[in-house]
């Protein structure tokens, strides 16, 4: 099994430019450079979709992503707040009704 080719975002840029001026074809790119016709289709995609931004490289996300992350993260402590709260209230509410009986 082939180990699996790691492009720099350079390259990718690179490439993606490459097919933008119009001298090339995508497949006439991906042939000379050694990338997946499919590959470079995608890199093409995200480039005309996010500009400069397409390729931030490993473990470098997006500020939308990093927004998205911090959301999800509240979200999750603002459920886990309300769950506490919920089954504190069921149990308050049990042992009121227990006095009252009495």
């Amino acid at each position: 099994m082939k180990p699996r080719r790691r492009f720099s975002n350079e390259f990718k840029l690179d490439a993606v430019l490459l097919t933008l001026q119009g001298d090339r074809t995508v497949k006439e790119v991906s042939e000379e450079m050694d990338i997946p016709y499919a590959l470079l289709c995608k890199w093409r995609t995200k480039y005309k979709k996010l500009g400069e931004k397409a390729f931030v490289g490993k473990g470098n996300i997006s500020e939308d992503r990093k927004d998205i992350k911090a959301l999800e993260r509240e979200l999750r402590i603002v459920r886990q707040e309300r769950d506490i709260l919920k089954k504190a209230l069921a149990i308050f509410s049990t042992h009121q009704n227990k006095n009252t009986d009495l």
